[in-house]
């Protein structure tokens, strides 16, 4: 279909009472039989289709999004001040619509690195984590000295090309802090950084006075062998850890680089599925085009891994009807009253509005966001729900509790396993998940023109009837198996990937 023969509007459901601004929308613009726009709506916002009481439920994808907040006119301008939540009963009709996967017969494939444990990977990096905020330094200046020199063109790797880089993996806590959960927490999410099949080895850098103690990590997670670790203070200074630092990595280059990509199958990829800056086309582009890849991916006998729990909040009961049983839908219930009552004991709202930009992309409420949001998992069953950071076993979809935050979302699906991110964004968010390569879909052909440098996939043909739903997720999944095989990703490229690791703080900064 020609971009220019496209309505004005998107229709989603019957049974929605508003439909979605294809562009800026002038007043007097017809957007359905007897309906006129009564004001400018900017892109991806909502105009009421058909009069809509006080406190009546709004609807979009068939799902309640909030309730009005006064009589709405036909040809409104729906958004924050005309919609706000309000609660209603769902029904979690636990697995009433799981059904058999339709496994293909014959699964694609790509070019992967097999660990020797069998593991695949998709880069081959080394890393350093660290214990604590203390040794964070010295680890990036170990990780500096094999950094390439974007202005010369220096490169410390040039003669062992199979290694993608040497990354570290710094944060901002691991003392002042409690023993029980945080610490817990910390550790599980360095372990599933240090197990992860994309690093070939890796350093642990500590300081050695501190509550998150080198020794017992290696203990706790079972590190021992997998796992190089250093203490500032027993090593004798910090130019003493770095010197030794830089003196392993040369050692153990070589082995690194022994490494060759050979035919895999798709079942080893495990993609994390992530979205942020969204706007009110990632529910109708990027997000559903991503969960028909999912579906694909799924089929094909991988995993896919969604998380940020405050953002399927609202929503969780159309992912129980999916659970392939009770008890892993309750788990999914489980997390949400977890999250209610740290809300409550943080002083938190769980169903608070979106953040500015996506209320500025045309989200009104969470549950609108967590709708759009859920569709990049398909619509397959829902196999398991994780802990945050624990390690991913099953194949298929899996949920995994994880703040609504990007950037900690990911480092826990990361340390669950994860060997490739797809990041869904409409406003243009740049980002990377070191070692794991992330692709960025976008939601709108502006955006993707404007940011084409950081965009690796526009899924604004959708809304210009360019391309199905379908076709771009097609398009998704054969950009998955290009990217697991070696095509660098834009962020990638642009080195984007180690300053956004950071671990979930929960409880107190003693």
């Amino acid at each position: 279909m020609d971009a220019v023969t496209q309505p004005p509007v998107i229709r989603l459901h019957p049974e929605d009472g508003v439909v979605i601004a294809r562009i800026a929308i002038p007043p007097g613009t017809s957007v359905a039989p007897g309906v006129t726009t009564l004001r400018r709506v900017p892109p991806g916002h909502k105009i009421a289709v058909r009069p809509i009481a006080k406190g009546e439920a709004i609807r979009r994808y068939g799902q309640i999004i909030g309730f009005a907040t006064r009589d709405l006119p036909p040809g409104e301008w729906v958004h924050v001040e005309e919609c706000v939540m309000g609660d209603f009963s769902k029904d979690y009709a636990w697995g009433v619509d799981a059904s058999p996967t339709a496994y293909v017969p014959e699964p694609a494939t790509f070019q992967g690195i097999r660990r020797p444990d069998g593991r695949v990977a998709t880069r081959n990096y080394l890393g350093i984590v660290t214990s604590v905020n203390c040794s964070a330094h010295v680890a990036e200046l170990i990780a500096m000295a094999f950094r390439r020199n974007p202005l010369t063109g220096d490169d410390p790797l040039a003669a062992w090309p199979n290694v993608d880089g040497v990354v570290a993996l710094t944060h901002k806590t691991g003392c002042g802090m409690t023993a029980g959960e945080p610490l817990e927490l910390l550790r599980r999410t360095l372990g599933g950084y240090a197990r992860h099949a994309n690093f070939s080895h890796v350093i642990g850098i500590g300081l050695g006075c501190e509550v998150n103690q080198i020794g017992d990590m290696l203990r706790e997670q079972k590190l021992s062998g997998r796992l190089r670790s250093m203490d500032i203070q027993e090593m004798g200074g910090a130019r003493k850890t770095v010197a030794a630092g830089i003196d392993f990595v040369r050692e153990v280059l070589a082995e690194s680089n022994a490494v060759m990509r050979e035919t895999v199958p798709a079942s080893a990829l495990c993609v994390a599925l992530q979205c942020g800056g969204s706007d009110g086309y990632s529910g109708i582009t990027a997000n559903p085009a991503l969960g028909v890849a999912s579906d694909i991916l799924v089929r094909h006998g991988g995993t896919v891994i969604l998380s940020e729990t405050p953002e399927t909040y609202g929503a969780e009961h159309l992912l129980t009807r999916r659970a392939v049983s009770r008890e892993v839908g309750e788990k999914l219930v489980g997390l949400m009253r977890w999250w209610e009552a740290y809300c409550e004991r943080e002083g938190a709202e769980m169903n608070a509005n979106p953040s500015p930009g996506n209320k500025a992309g045309g989200l009104t409420t969470i549950l609108e966001k967590s709708l759009g949001a859920m569709a990049k998992a398909g619509s397959t069953n829902l196999v398991e729900v994780v802990r945050y950071a624990e390690p991913v076993t099953a194949k298929g979809f899996v949920f995994m509790d994880t703040p609504g935050y990007d950037p900690v979302a990911a480092t826990g699906q990361v340390a669950g396993g994860a060997n490739l991110v797809c990041f869904t964004t409409g406003r243009g968010s740049v980002f990377g998940a070191k070692p794991a390569p992330s692709l960025k879909l976008a939601t709108n052909s502006a955006m993707y023109a404007r940011m084409e440098e950081d965009m690796d996939v526009n899924c604004g043909t959708i809304l210009t009837g360019e391309e199905t739903v379908e076709q771009v997720g097609e398009r998704i999944f054969r950009t998955m198996l290009r990217v697991a095989s070696g095509e660098l990703t834009k962020s990638e490229a642009f080195d984007f990937g180690a300053a956004e690791f950071a671990p979930w703080v929960i409880g107190a900064t003693m």
